[in-house]
């Protein structure tokens, strides 16, 4: 079992940057691909962002790419995703996730409780 705790969520001006954290517990979080996920009110769930379980690999949904960065450190249990040039479209409850590396929600298995961002204009 994983369980994760997302934090660093709150409110940012448009410009801004946020960095959210993510706290795994379970001796396996080393094992996992990691994922950012976002969800706006009234909409699905969509992608951010995904690292490889050695930190090697990433890859981003367009819309955030070059403004949003993943890193992952296994030392300390922690998958980070830094958030800059905020724009009010990023404004979302953000989740982390554990699983295998993928654009998908169902290809994770364990799924943090979520962190709000707001971006105002």
């Amino acid at each position: 079992q994983v369980q994760l705790v997302e934090s660093g969520g709150g409110l940012v001006q448009a410009g801004g940057s946020l960095r959210l954290s993510c706290a795994a517990s379970g001796r396996t979080f080393s094992r996992f691909a990691m994922g950012w996920f976002r969800q706006a009110p009234g909409k699905e769930r969509e992608f951010v962002t995904t690292i490889s379980w050695s930190g090697g690999s990433t890859a981003y949904a367009n819309s955030v790419r070059g403004r949003f960065t993943i890193s992952k450190d296994n030392a300390k249990n922690t998958v980070y995703l830094q958030m800059n040039s905020l724009k009010p479209e990023d404004t979302a409850v953000y989740y982390c996730a554990a699983g295998r590396r993928s654009q998908f929600p169902r290809d994770y298995d364990y799924w943090g409780q979520g962190t709000q961002v707001t971006v105002s204009s």
